[in-house]
């Protein structure tokens, strides 16, 4: 029988959704109360999801978003974890990657 995704899980993704959607934004209040009204008391998932969002996504186009992200407590670690996984080597041949919309990886 399928469970589907934990609580913990679903929250992850709904908080890295509302990041990504907003990712240019030029007022960033709005989202951070978004990502606080969404997180609830589940602060440590907020820090997790959206501290990993920063450290893969952090560039120019999405500076002033991130720039206001990392006021938000206990980031630290996993900004590292973001910046960690975003340099990673791709896992398949360059050919498949030709056209890709995401992000460019770090030399």
């Amino acid at each position: 029988m399928p469970r589907g995704l934990s609580p913990a899980v679903s929250l992850s993704i709904h908080l890295d959704a509302i990041c990504s959607r907003n990712r240019y934004t030029r007022d960033p209040a709005p989202v951070i109360a978004e990502l606080y009204a969404t997180a609830g008391d589940r602060l440590d998932i907020l820090a997790e999801s959206v501290g990993t969002w920063v450290g893969y996504f952090e560039d120019d186009p999405v500076r002033i978003l991130c720039t206001a992200l990392r006021e938000l407590p206990h980031l630290e670690p996993w900004i590292a974890v973001g910046a960690s996984r975003r340099a990673q080597a791709d896992h398949r041949t360059p050919e498949a990657h030709a056209g890709a919309s995401w992000p460019r990886r770090r030399a």
